[in-house]
C-alpha cells in the first residue's frame, strides 16, 4: 500500500516515483539510484514508473532509459502509463509498439532483478460496471499486444498477457453517495474474469491499483459544493482502501498533495498544496471531525487524512458509524 508523488509519510510503506519521461521533477542515473536508496534506508519500498513517448521510433525504444530504470534498484517497475489513452493528453502508442517497449523495459529490469514485478503499463480510467465497451476495448488492445509480441517481437513465441500484471487507475467517487457506489470493485471483478482468476484469489498477482482517487468534477458531483467534494473525497479514500485490502490488491493512493493544474486546484490529495496534512473533512478545521480507530496496539484518535490512510493501510478498523461522523 503506497502513496504517489514520491513523498515519504509516516506509516505508508510504499511510494510511487516517476522517471523524467513521466513529467518534470524526475531524475536519472546516480541521482535516481540515490533517491531509491534513500527510501530503502527508511524501509520504504519504491514503485518506479517509466512513461512512454507518444510516438514510435528512437525515443520510444531508446535502451538507455530502460537500463537506467533497471539500475535504480526499485522494488517494482511500471513500464508505460495509460498507453491506450486518446485525448488532449494523448499517451497512446500502438499495441505493436507497446509490445516492443514493454519487452525492452521488462527484459532490462529482469536481467538485474529477476523477481521484481514489472507491470504492463496502466489502464486509463473507466467506470467499473458502466463502461463495458471501453473495458473490452482495453482487452482487445492487450490481445493485439500479445499477437505482436509473438509475431514481430519474438516470432513464434507463446507470450500471454494473462501471465503478467498490469496497473489499474480508478478515479470515481467510490463510497459516495452510498457504499454501493464502487467502481473499483466492479473493475476488480471484470479483470479477475479476464485474467481467469477468482476475485478472492490471486487477483493481486495480475492487477495493481497504481492510481486510486476520487473525482470531483465531470462525474456528477458539484465541484463548487465544498461539502460534497470533502465528504466524497474522504469516503472514497476509505472505500478504495477497504476494497483493495479485501481483495489483496496492491494499492497506491494517487497524490500525496493537492495541486494546481491550468489554474484549477485539484483537492484530491491527503496534504494541502503547501504539504500540510488535511483534516478528515477538508472543508472544516482540523479536529472538527475525528474517528476512533481500533488497532492492534489499542484505540487511536485520527483527525487528519495522513493518519487515516496510514492506519487503514496498517489494518486498523473504523468505528461502525464512520459514515455518519464524516457526513454530518
Amino acid at each position: 500500500m503506497g502513496i504517489g508523488n514520491a513523498v515519504q509519510l509516516d506509516g505508508i510503506p510504499w511510494v510511487r516515483v516517476g522517471y523524467p519521461t513521466c513529467g518534470s521533477g524526475g531524475v536519472t542515473g546516480t541521482a535516481l539510484q540515490n533517491v531509491v536508496a534513500g527510501f530503502h534506508s527508511h524501509n520504504i519500498h519504491v514503485l518506479l514508473i517509466i512513461c512512454q513517448a507518444a510516438s514510435s521510433g528512437q525515443v520510444l525504444f531508446a535502451t538507455q532509459q530502460f537500463d537506467d530504470v533497471a539500475q535504480a534498484g526499485a522494488d517494482a517497475v511500471q513500464c508505460g502509463n495509460e498507453q491506450m489513452k486518446y485525448g488532449p493528453q494523448n499517451m497512446y502508442v500502438t499495441p505493436a509498439d507497446f509490445a516492443r517497449f514493454y519487452d525492452l523495459c521488462s527484459s532490462a529490469v529482469h536481467r538485474l532483478q529477476p523477481n521484481v514485478p514489472v507491470l504492463m503499463g496502466a489502464l486509463d480510467p473507466h467506470v467499473g460496471g458502466i463502461d463495458i465497451v471501453p473495458l473490452y476495448q482495453q482487452v482487445n488492445y492487450l490481445n493485439q499486444m500479445q499477437a505482436a509480441m509473438n509475431s514481430s517481437v519474438h516470432p513464434g513465441g507463446n507470450w500471454q498477457w494473462r501471465d503478467h500484471a498490469i496497473g489499474l487507475i480508478d478515479s470515481w467517487h467510490n463510497g459516495y453517495p452510498n457504499q454501493d457506489t464502487n467502481s473499483l470493485y466492479h473493475l476488480f471483478q471484470f479483470w479477475a474474469d479476464q485474467f481467469g482468476v477468482s476475485i478472492n484469489g490471486d487477483l493481486g498477482k495480475h492487477l495493481w491499483v497504481v492510481e486510486g482517487t476520487g473525482c470531483f468534477k465531470g462525474c456528477g458531483l458539484d465541484p463548487s459544493n465544498s461539502y460534497q467534494v470533502a465528504v466524497s473525497h474522504v469516503l472514497t479514500l476509505i472505500s478504495d482502501v477497504q476494497t483493495a485490502r479485501r481483495y489483496r490488491v496492491p494499492f497506491f493512493y494517487f497524490s500525496a498533495k493537492d495541486f494546481v493544474l491550468s489554474g484549477i486546484t485539484w483537492p484530491i490529495g491527503i496534504l494541502d498544496v503547501n504539504g500540510h496534512p488535511k483534516p478528515l473533512r477538508q472543508d472544516l478545521p482540523m479536529g472538527a471531525r475525528a474517528l476512533e480507530m481500533s488497532c492492534s496496539t489499542g484505540q487511536v484518535r485520527v483527525v487528519d487524512q495522513v493518519q487515516l490512510l496510514a492506519k487503514m493501510y496498517q489494518g486498523c478498523s473504523l468505528p461502525a458509524n464512520y459514515v455518519g461522523i464524516l457526513s454530518s
